[in-house]
């Protein structure tokens, strides 16, 4: 008889302590189900779904790669929403794009990726320009973990014109 794969599911992320009680990070668990054709399903522990495509059309979903660019965008985005909001900035919009460059052969790795941060609102430049900054040095996992494989450059556009200083 085949063993099943069993993965507990439960609270996220659970905190990592080694035997002597010093915190070791936290752990995260996901899974993917291959669904038909080249649809899969990625599954958090706590239930969130995403669907991802990896034929060329990308009907049903993103393609894995499509979706690790998306979380970047949205790591950086709460960053620096949040960062804003405890600078008291009256923030009334935030859209980040990125552009990708890639490997040419496999493993088709980012190599390059340029961030837009088009921001809205009467804001200091100084503000925003420092929670962009902290997003990027300090606070977003993802673009941290990129970085080890991906130079990412960003410019940000003050949507509203000129910022106060």
């Amino acid at each position: 008889m085949e063993e099943e794969l069993v993965i507990p599911f439960g609270p996220c992320p659970r905190s990592l302590i080694d035997l002597n009680g010093t915190p070791k990070g936290t752990q995260m668990i996901a899974h993917s189900e291959w669904k038909h054709d080249d649809v899969f399903q990625g599954i958090a522990e706590n239930g969130n779904t995403i669907l991802f495509d990896a034929d060329a059309a990308h009907k049903h979903g993103p393609s894995p790669m499509e979706a690790v660019l998306m979380a970047l965008c949205g790591c950086t985005s709460v960053d620096v929403v949040s960062i804003l909001k405890k600078k008291r900035q009256p923030l009334t919009g935030l859209r980040v794009s990125a552009v990708a460059e890639q490997a040419s052969i496999p493993p088709r790795v980012f190599t390059k990726i340029k961030l837009t941060y088009a921001v809205s609102g009467k804001l200091s430049r100084k503000a925003v320009e420092d929670a962009v900054a902290l997003s990027k040095e300090k606070y977003c996992s993802v673009s941290l973990m990129l970085e080890k494989a991906a130079e990412i450059d960003y410019e940000i556009v003050f949507v509203d014109g000129e910022p106060e200083p």
